[in-house]
Parts: C-alpha cells; structure tokens; sequence
C-alpha cells in the first residue's frame, strides 16, 4: 500500500500525530491574547469614556456590546473556513487576518474617541451635534468590524481545536485553552496597570492620550503576535479536517433558523438556554460599571482599577481546580451550578456594599469572591451543558450556545450602563447608583436559578433525540 495511500485511510489513525501538552498550552496563547484585547475595551476604554470624557454610560455600553451582537456571523465565518481554505488553510489564515484585523480596529477606534472627545468639549458638555453624532457613528463602525474579526478569528480557532484534538482528549485540550483565557485576564491587567501607572487622577488629558495610545500600540501588538505563535504550524501538522470530512458527515449546512428550530423543540432545551442566558446576563452586569466605579467612588486611579481583573481572574482560576476535583464529583452538576449562584449573589451585594465603606481594599476582597464564586458557577454550568447535548447535533447545540452567551454578554454590558445612567438621575448619590446594578445583578441570578431547578437532564437526553428526528426528516421534506 502506497503511503499516500496510507495517510488517507480513515482506520489508520496514526497518519496525524496527536497534540501534546505543550502544543495545548501554545494554542491556549491565543485565548491567552483574547482576553487581553478584553482588558483593553471593558478594562480601559470603558472607563476612560465613562469617567475622564463624560460620555454617557449607556451610549459607551452600547458601542462595547456591537462586538457581541455581530456575533451570528460566527455561524456564517464557520462555515466558510470549512467550504473555502484561504492560502492552502481551512482555519489557520482566518485566524491571523482576523487577529491583525480587530488589533488595528481597537487603535483606531481609540483615535476616534479622541476626536469624539473634542467635538464633546466644542459642544461645551456632552450633547447630541452634527460632530458627536458623526464620530459616535464612525466610532461604532469600528467596534461592529472589531468585532467581525473577532468573530471570524474565534470561530476559526474554535474549529481547529476541534480538529486537533480526539474525543478521548477535547476535555483536556479544551480544560488548557480556558485556563489560559483567565492567565491573559490576569497578564493583560498587569501590562495595563504597568503601562498607565504614571497617570494620576489629576492627570490632564493630553497625558492620559499619550499614555492609552501607547498601550493600544503595545498590547495589540502582543496579542498578534500571540495568535502567529499559538498556530503556526499546528494546522499542517496535527488537523485531521480532511480525513474527517471524507468520514464524517460534518454540520456544515446548520444555519441559524435549522439551529433555533432544533434548539426550541425541546422544552428541556429551551429551560436550560434560559437559565444560561438569564444567569449570563447577570453575571456580567458589572463588566462596563466596574472600572469607573473603581474612580468614582474609590478615588482610585486609572492603572490601579485596571489591575482590579488580577483580583477577579486568580479568584476564577482557583475555583476552576477547586470546583472540577473537588465540588462537582461531592455535589453533581446541577447542585454545584445552584450553589455558585447564591455565592454570585451574595459577592454581588458584597461588591455594592464595600462603595459605603470606600476602602479599596474591601473592593478586591470583594472582587477575589466575585471570582471565585463566578469560576464555580461557570465550571458547573459547562459541565451541565455538555450532558445536555446530543451527540447527533453536538455542533449544533455547542455553537448556538456559544452565540446566546455572545448576545447575552452584550445585553449585559448594555443593560449595566443603563442601570447605572439611571441610578445617577434618580438616586442621591454615587454609591447608591453602582449599589443599583450589583443589586439588581443579584436579583437575576437568584432568578435564573428558577429556571436550573426545572432542568432535567434524563428528560432531555430521552427526548432530544426525538426532537433533533423530527426537525431533520421535515428537512427533508
């Protein structure tokens, strides 16, 4: 038998080498660099416009939430990686042009601000004129391709570790890759807080542009040059795409209507979509409120409320261990899932609580139980959704859970800056109006747990199979 021959055999699965540790952990720089471009939208521009020029926090929530809501094109940018390889690669090249796409979009989109914050001062104070609302257009445009290439780049990545990896290893690839995500929470904060220690809360802004220009310049830069490192090679050397594409009948044709169909047949399905869709939405209220509250009310300075995420990310990443070893395998899935919404509730008001106290250093205590207590919901609440998925549409119910999470973090994002535009005009004072939205956050995620308790995951699995039937033969009809 020829060895070209030999390579193509679908039996023969020693043609491609299996990842290694290592290989994981330089695919988990990718995430690594994803989560640093975070740092630098809700971690930095968010306050620096909400605080220091005075936008309003609903209009500067809903130019960061444009990311998330573009996010259907994932489904769109999935399926032309699979149909089209561009030079010679099916994931490889998304990857890089999309990473080198929303890195220029983010310094860009810091040049705009500037110019949106001198048509700002023209205006005398913050009003609706020809140049406002032209640079707010301009601005998010901006933010919308950010977050295209965003979508294509994590959807193209997402694939590949798909095609890397085997089903007696995805966990583990997948378990790497996610701890990495929270490493660059961490890594992106310091290089931040390192960047921008120089600026005072006196700090005119000509020396506060000088000092964020460079760290869009910077950390940019570094995330490009971590998606090159994280994937180079790794395609050509480990994918199985093309032997799986001969053997297995891949989804490649799920659109978003097929998906919501299969999605909403089940009532099982429907109830957990809303637990995770409820409990997203609070988990993140806080995300565009944090930092300014950090300098309203703390009086801290802006490279100090911007190293808070070290406090937030350790706190995630000790609960990750914790919670996959020790809690779940004593407690199950479900109990797990219900005790890390309490723990998120109570943090939540803990976290509205500490603003009376305006010590900094309750803050991060509050912030190190915040993560902790979102790392087990978050562990439990995955562990829940890969026992409600059926392996005969696991594509399918994977990646529309990946697109309610993206939606659901953007009305998050939108609906704290509102909360807290609110709680500024009907509230007597600035602790009260951020004590507003990490109540409120509380309230919710005691609500999505209504929604947990009537999740049943034998009901599921016996009924799925039936529903995913019946949509595909009406497919075919």
């Amino acid at each position: 038998m020829a060895s070209s021959d030999a390579f193509d055999s679908p039996t023969n699965s020693l043609a491609v080498p299996r990842v290694n540790l290592l290989t994981m952990f330089r695919l988990g720089l990718f995430q690594m660099g994803l989560s640093m471009m975070s740092i630098l939208t809700l971690g930095v521009l968010n306050r620096v416009m909400i605080q220091e020029i005075a936008i309003p926090a609903t209009l500067v929530s809903l130019v960061l939430a444009l990311p998330a809501f573009v996010s259907p094109s994932r489904i769109w940018f999935g399926q032309i990686s699979d149909a089209k390889p561009m030079w010679g690669y099916h994931r490889t090249a998304y990857v890089w042009v999309g990473a080198a796409i929303f890195a220029i979009a983010a310094f860009l989109a810091v040049q705009v601000m500037w110019q949106l914050n001198i048509a700002a001062k023209n205006a005398g104070a913050w009003a609706w004129t020809t140049q406002t609302i032209g640079w707010t257009a301009l601005l998010s445009l901006i933010f919308a391709v950010y977050g295209l290439a965003l979508c294509a780049s994590g959807t193209a990545f997402a694939a590949l570790l798909v095609d890397v990896s085997e089903e007696d290893n995805r966990s583990k690839v997948v378990g790497v890759v996610w701890s990495m995500l929270m490493v660059g929470i961490i890594v992106g904060a310091i290089i931040s807080s390192s960047l921008l220690k120089q600026l005072t809360p006196e700090a005119n802004i000509a020396t506060l542009q000088t000092a964020v220009n460079k760290l869009f310049m910077i950390v940019p830069a570094i995330v490009f040059g971590l998606a090159i490192a994280a994937t180079l090679g790794v395609e050509k050397k480990y994918s199985q795409y093309s032997r799986r594409s001969r053997v297995v009948n891949r989804e490649d044709s799920i659109t978003l209507n097929k998906a919501w169909e299969i999605l909403t047949a089940s009532p099982q399905t429907g109830l957990f979509f809303t637990f995770l869709f409820v409990m997203t939405i609070s988990l993140f209220m806080q995300d565009p409120i944090l930092e300014p509250y950090a300098g309203q009310v703390f009086r801290m300075p802006l490279a100090e409320s911007t190293k808070l995420n070290v406090f937030y990310g350790t706190g995630i990443l000790i609960a990750y261990g914790i919670t996959g070893f020790l809690i779940v395998p004593r407690l199950g899935k479900r109990k797990t899932a219900r005790l890390g919404c309490i723990l998120v509730a109570f943090s939540s008001l803990l976290l509205g609580l500490s603003g009376f106290s305006a010590n900094p250093a309750f803050l991060k205590l509050g912030l190190v139980l915040f993560g902790l207590a979102t790392g087990v919901l978050t562990t439990a609440a995955v562990s829940l959704m890969l026992d409600l998925t059926a392996a005969e549409a696991a594509g399918t119910f994977i990646g529309a859970w990946g697109l309610a999470q993206s939606i659901s973090r953007g009305l998050a994002v939108v609906i704290g800056g509102a909360i807290l535009d609110t709680g500024r005009k009907l509230l007597p004072s600035l602790e009260l109006a951020y004590g507003l939205v990490f109540v409120l956050e509380a309230v919710g995620i005691l609500v999505s747990i209504w929604f947990l308790n009537r999740v049943n995951v034998n009901e599921f699995q016996t009924s799925t199979k039936q529903a995913i039937a019946s949509v595909l033969e009406s497919d075919l009809d």
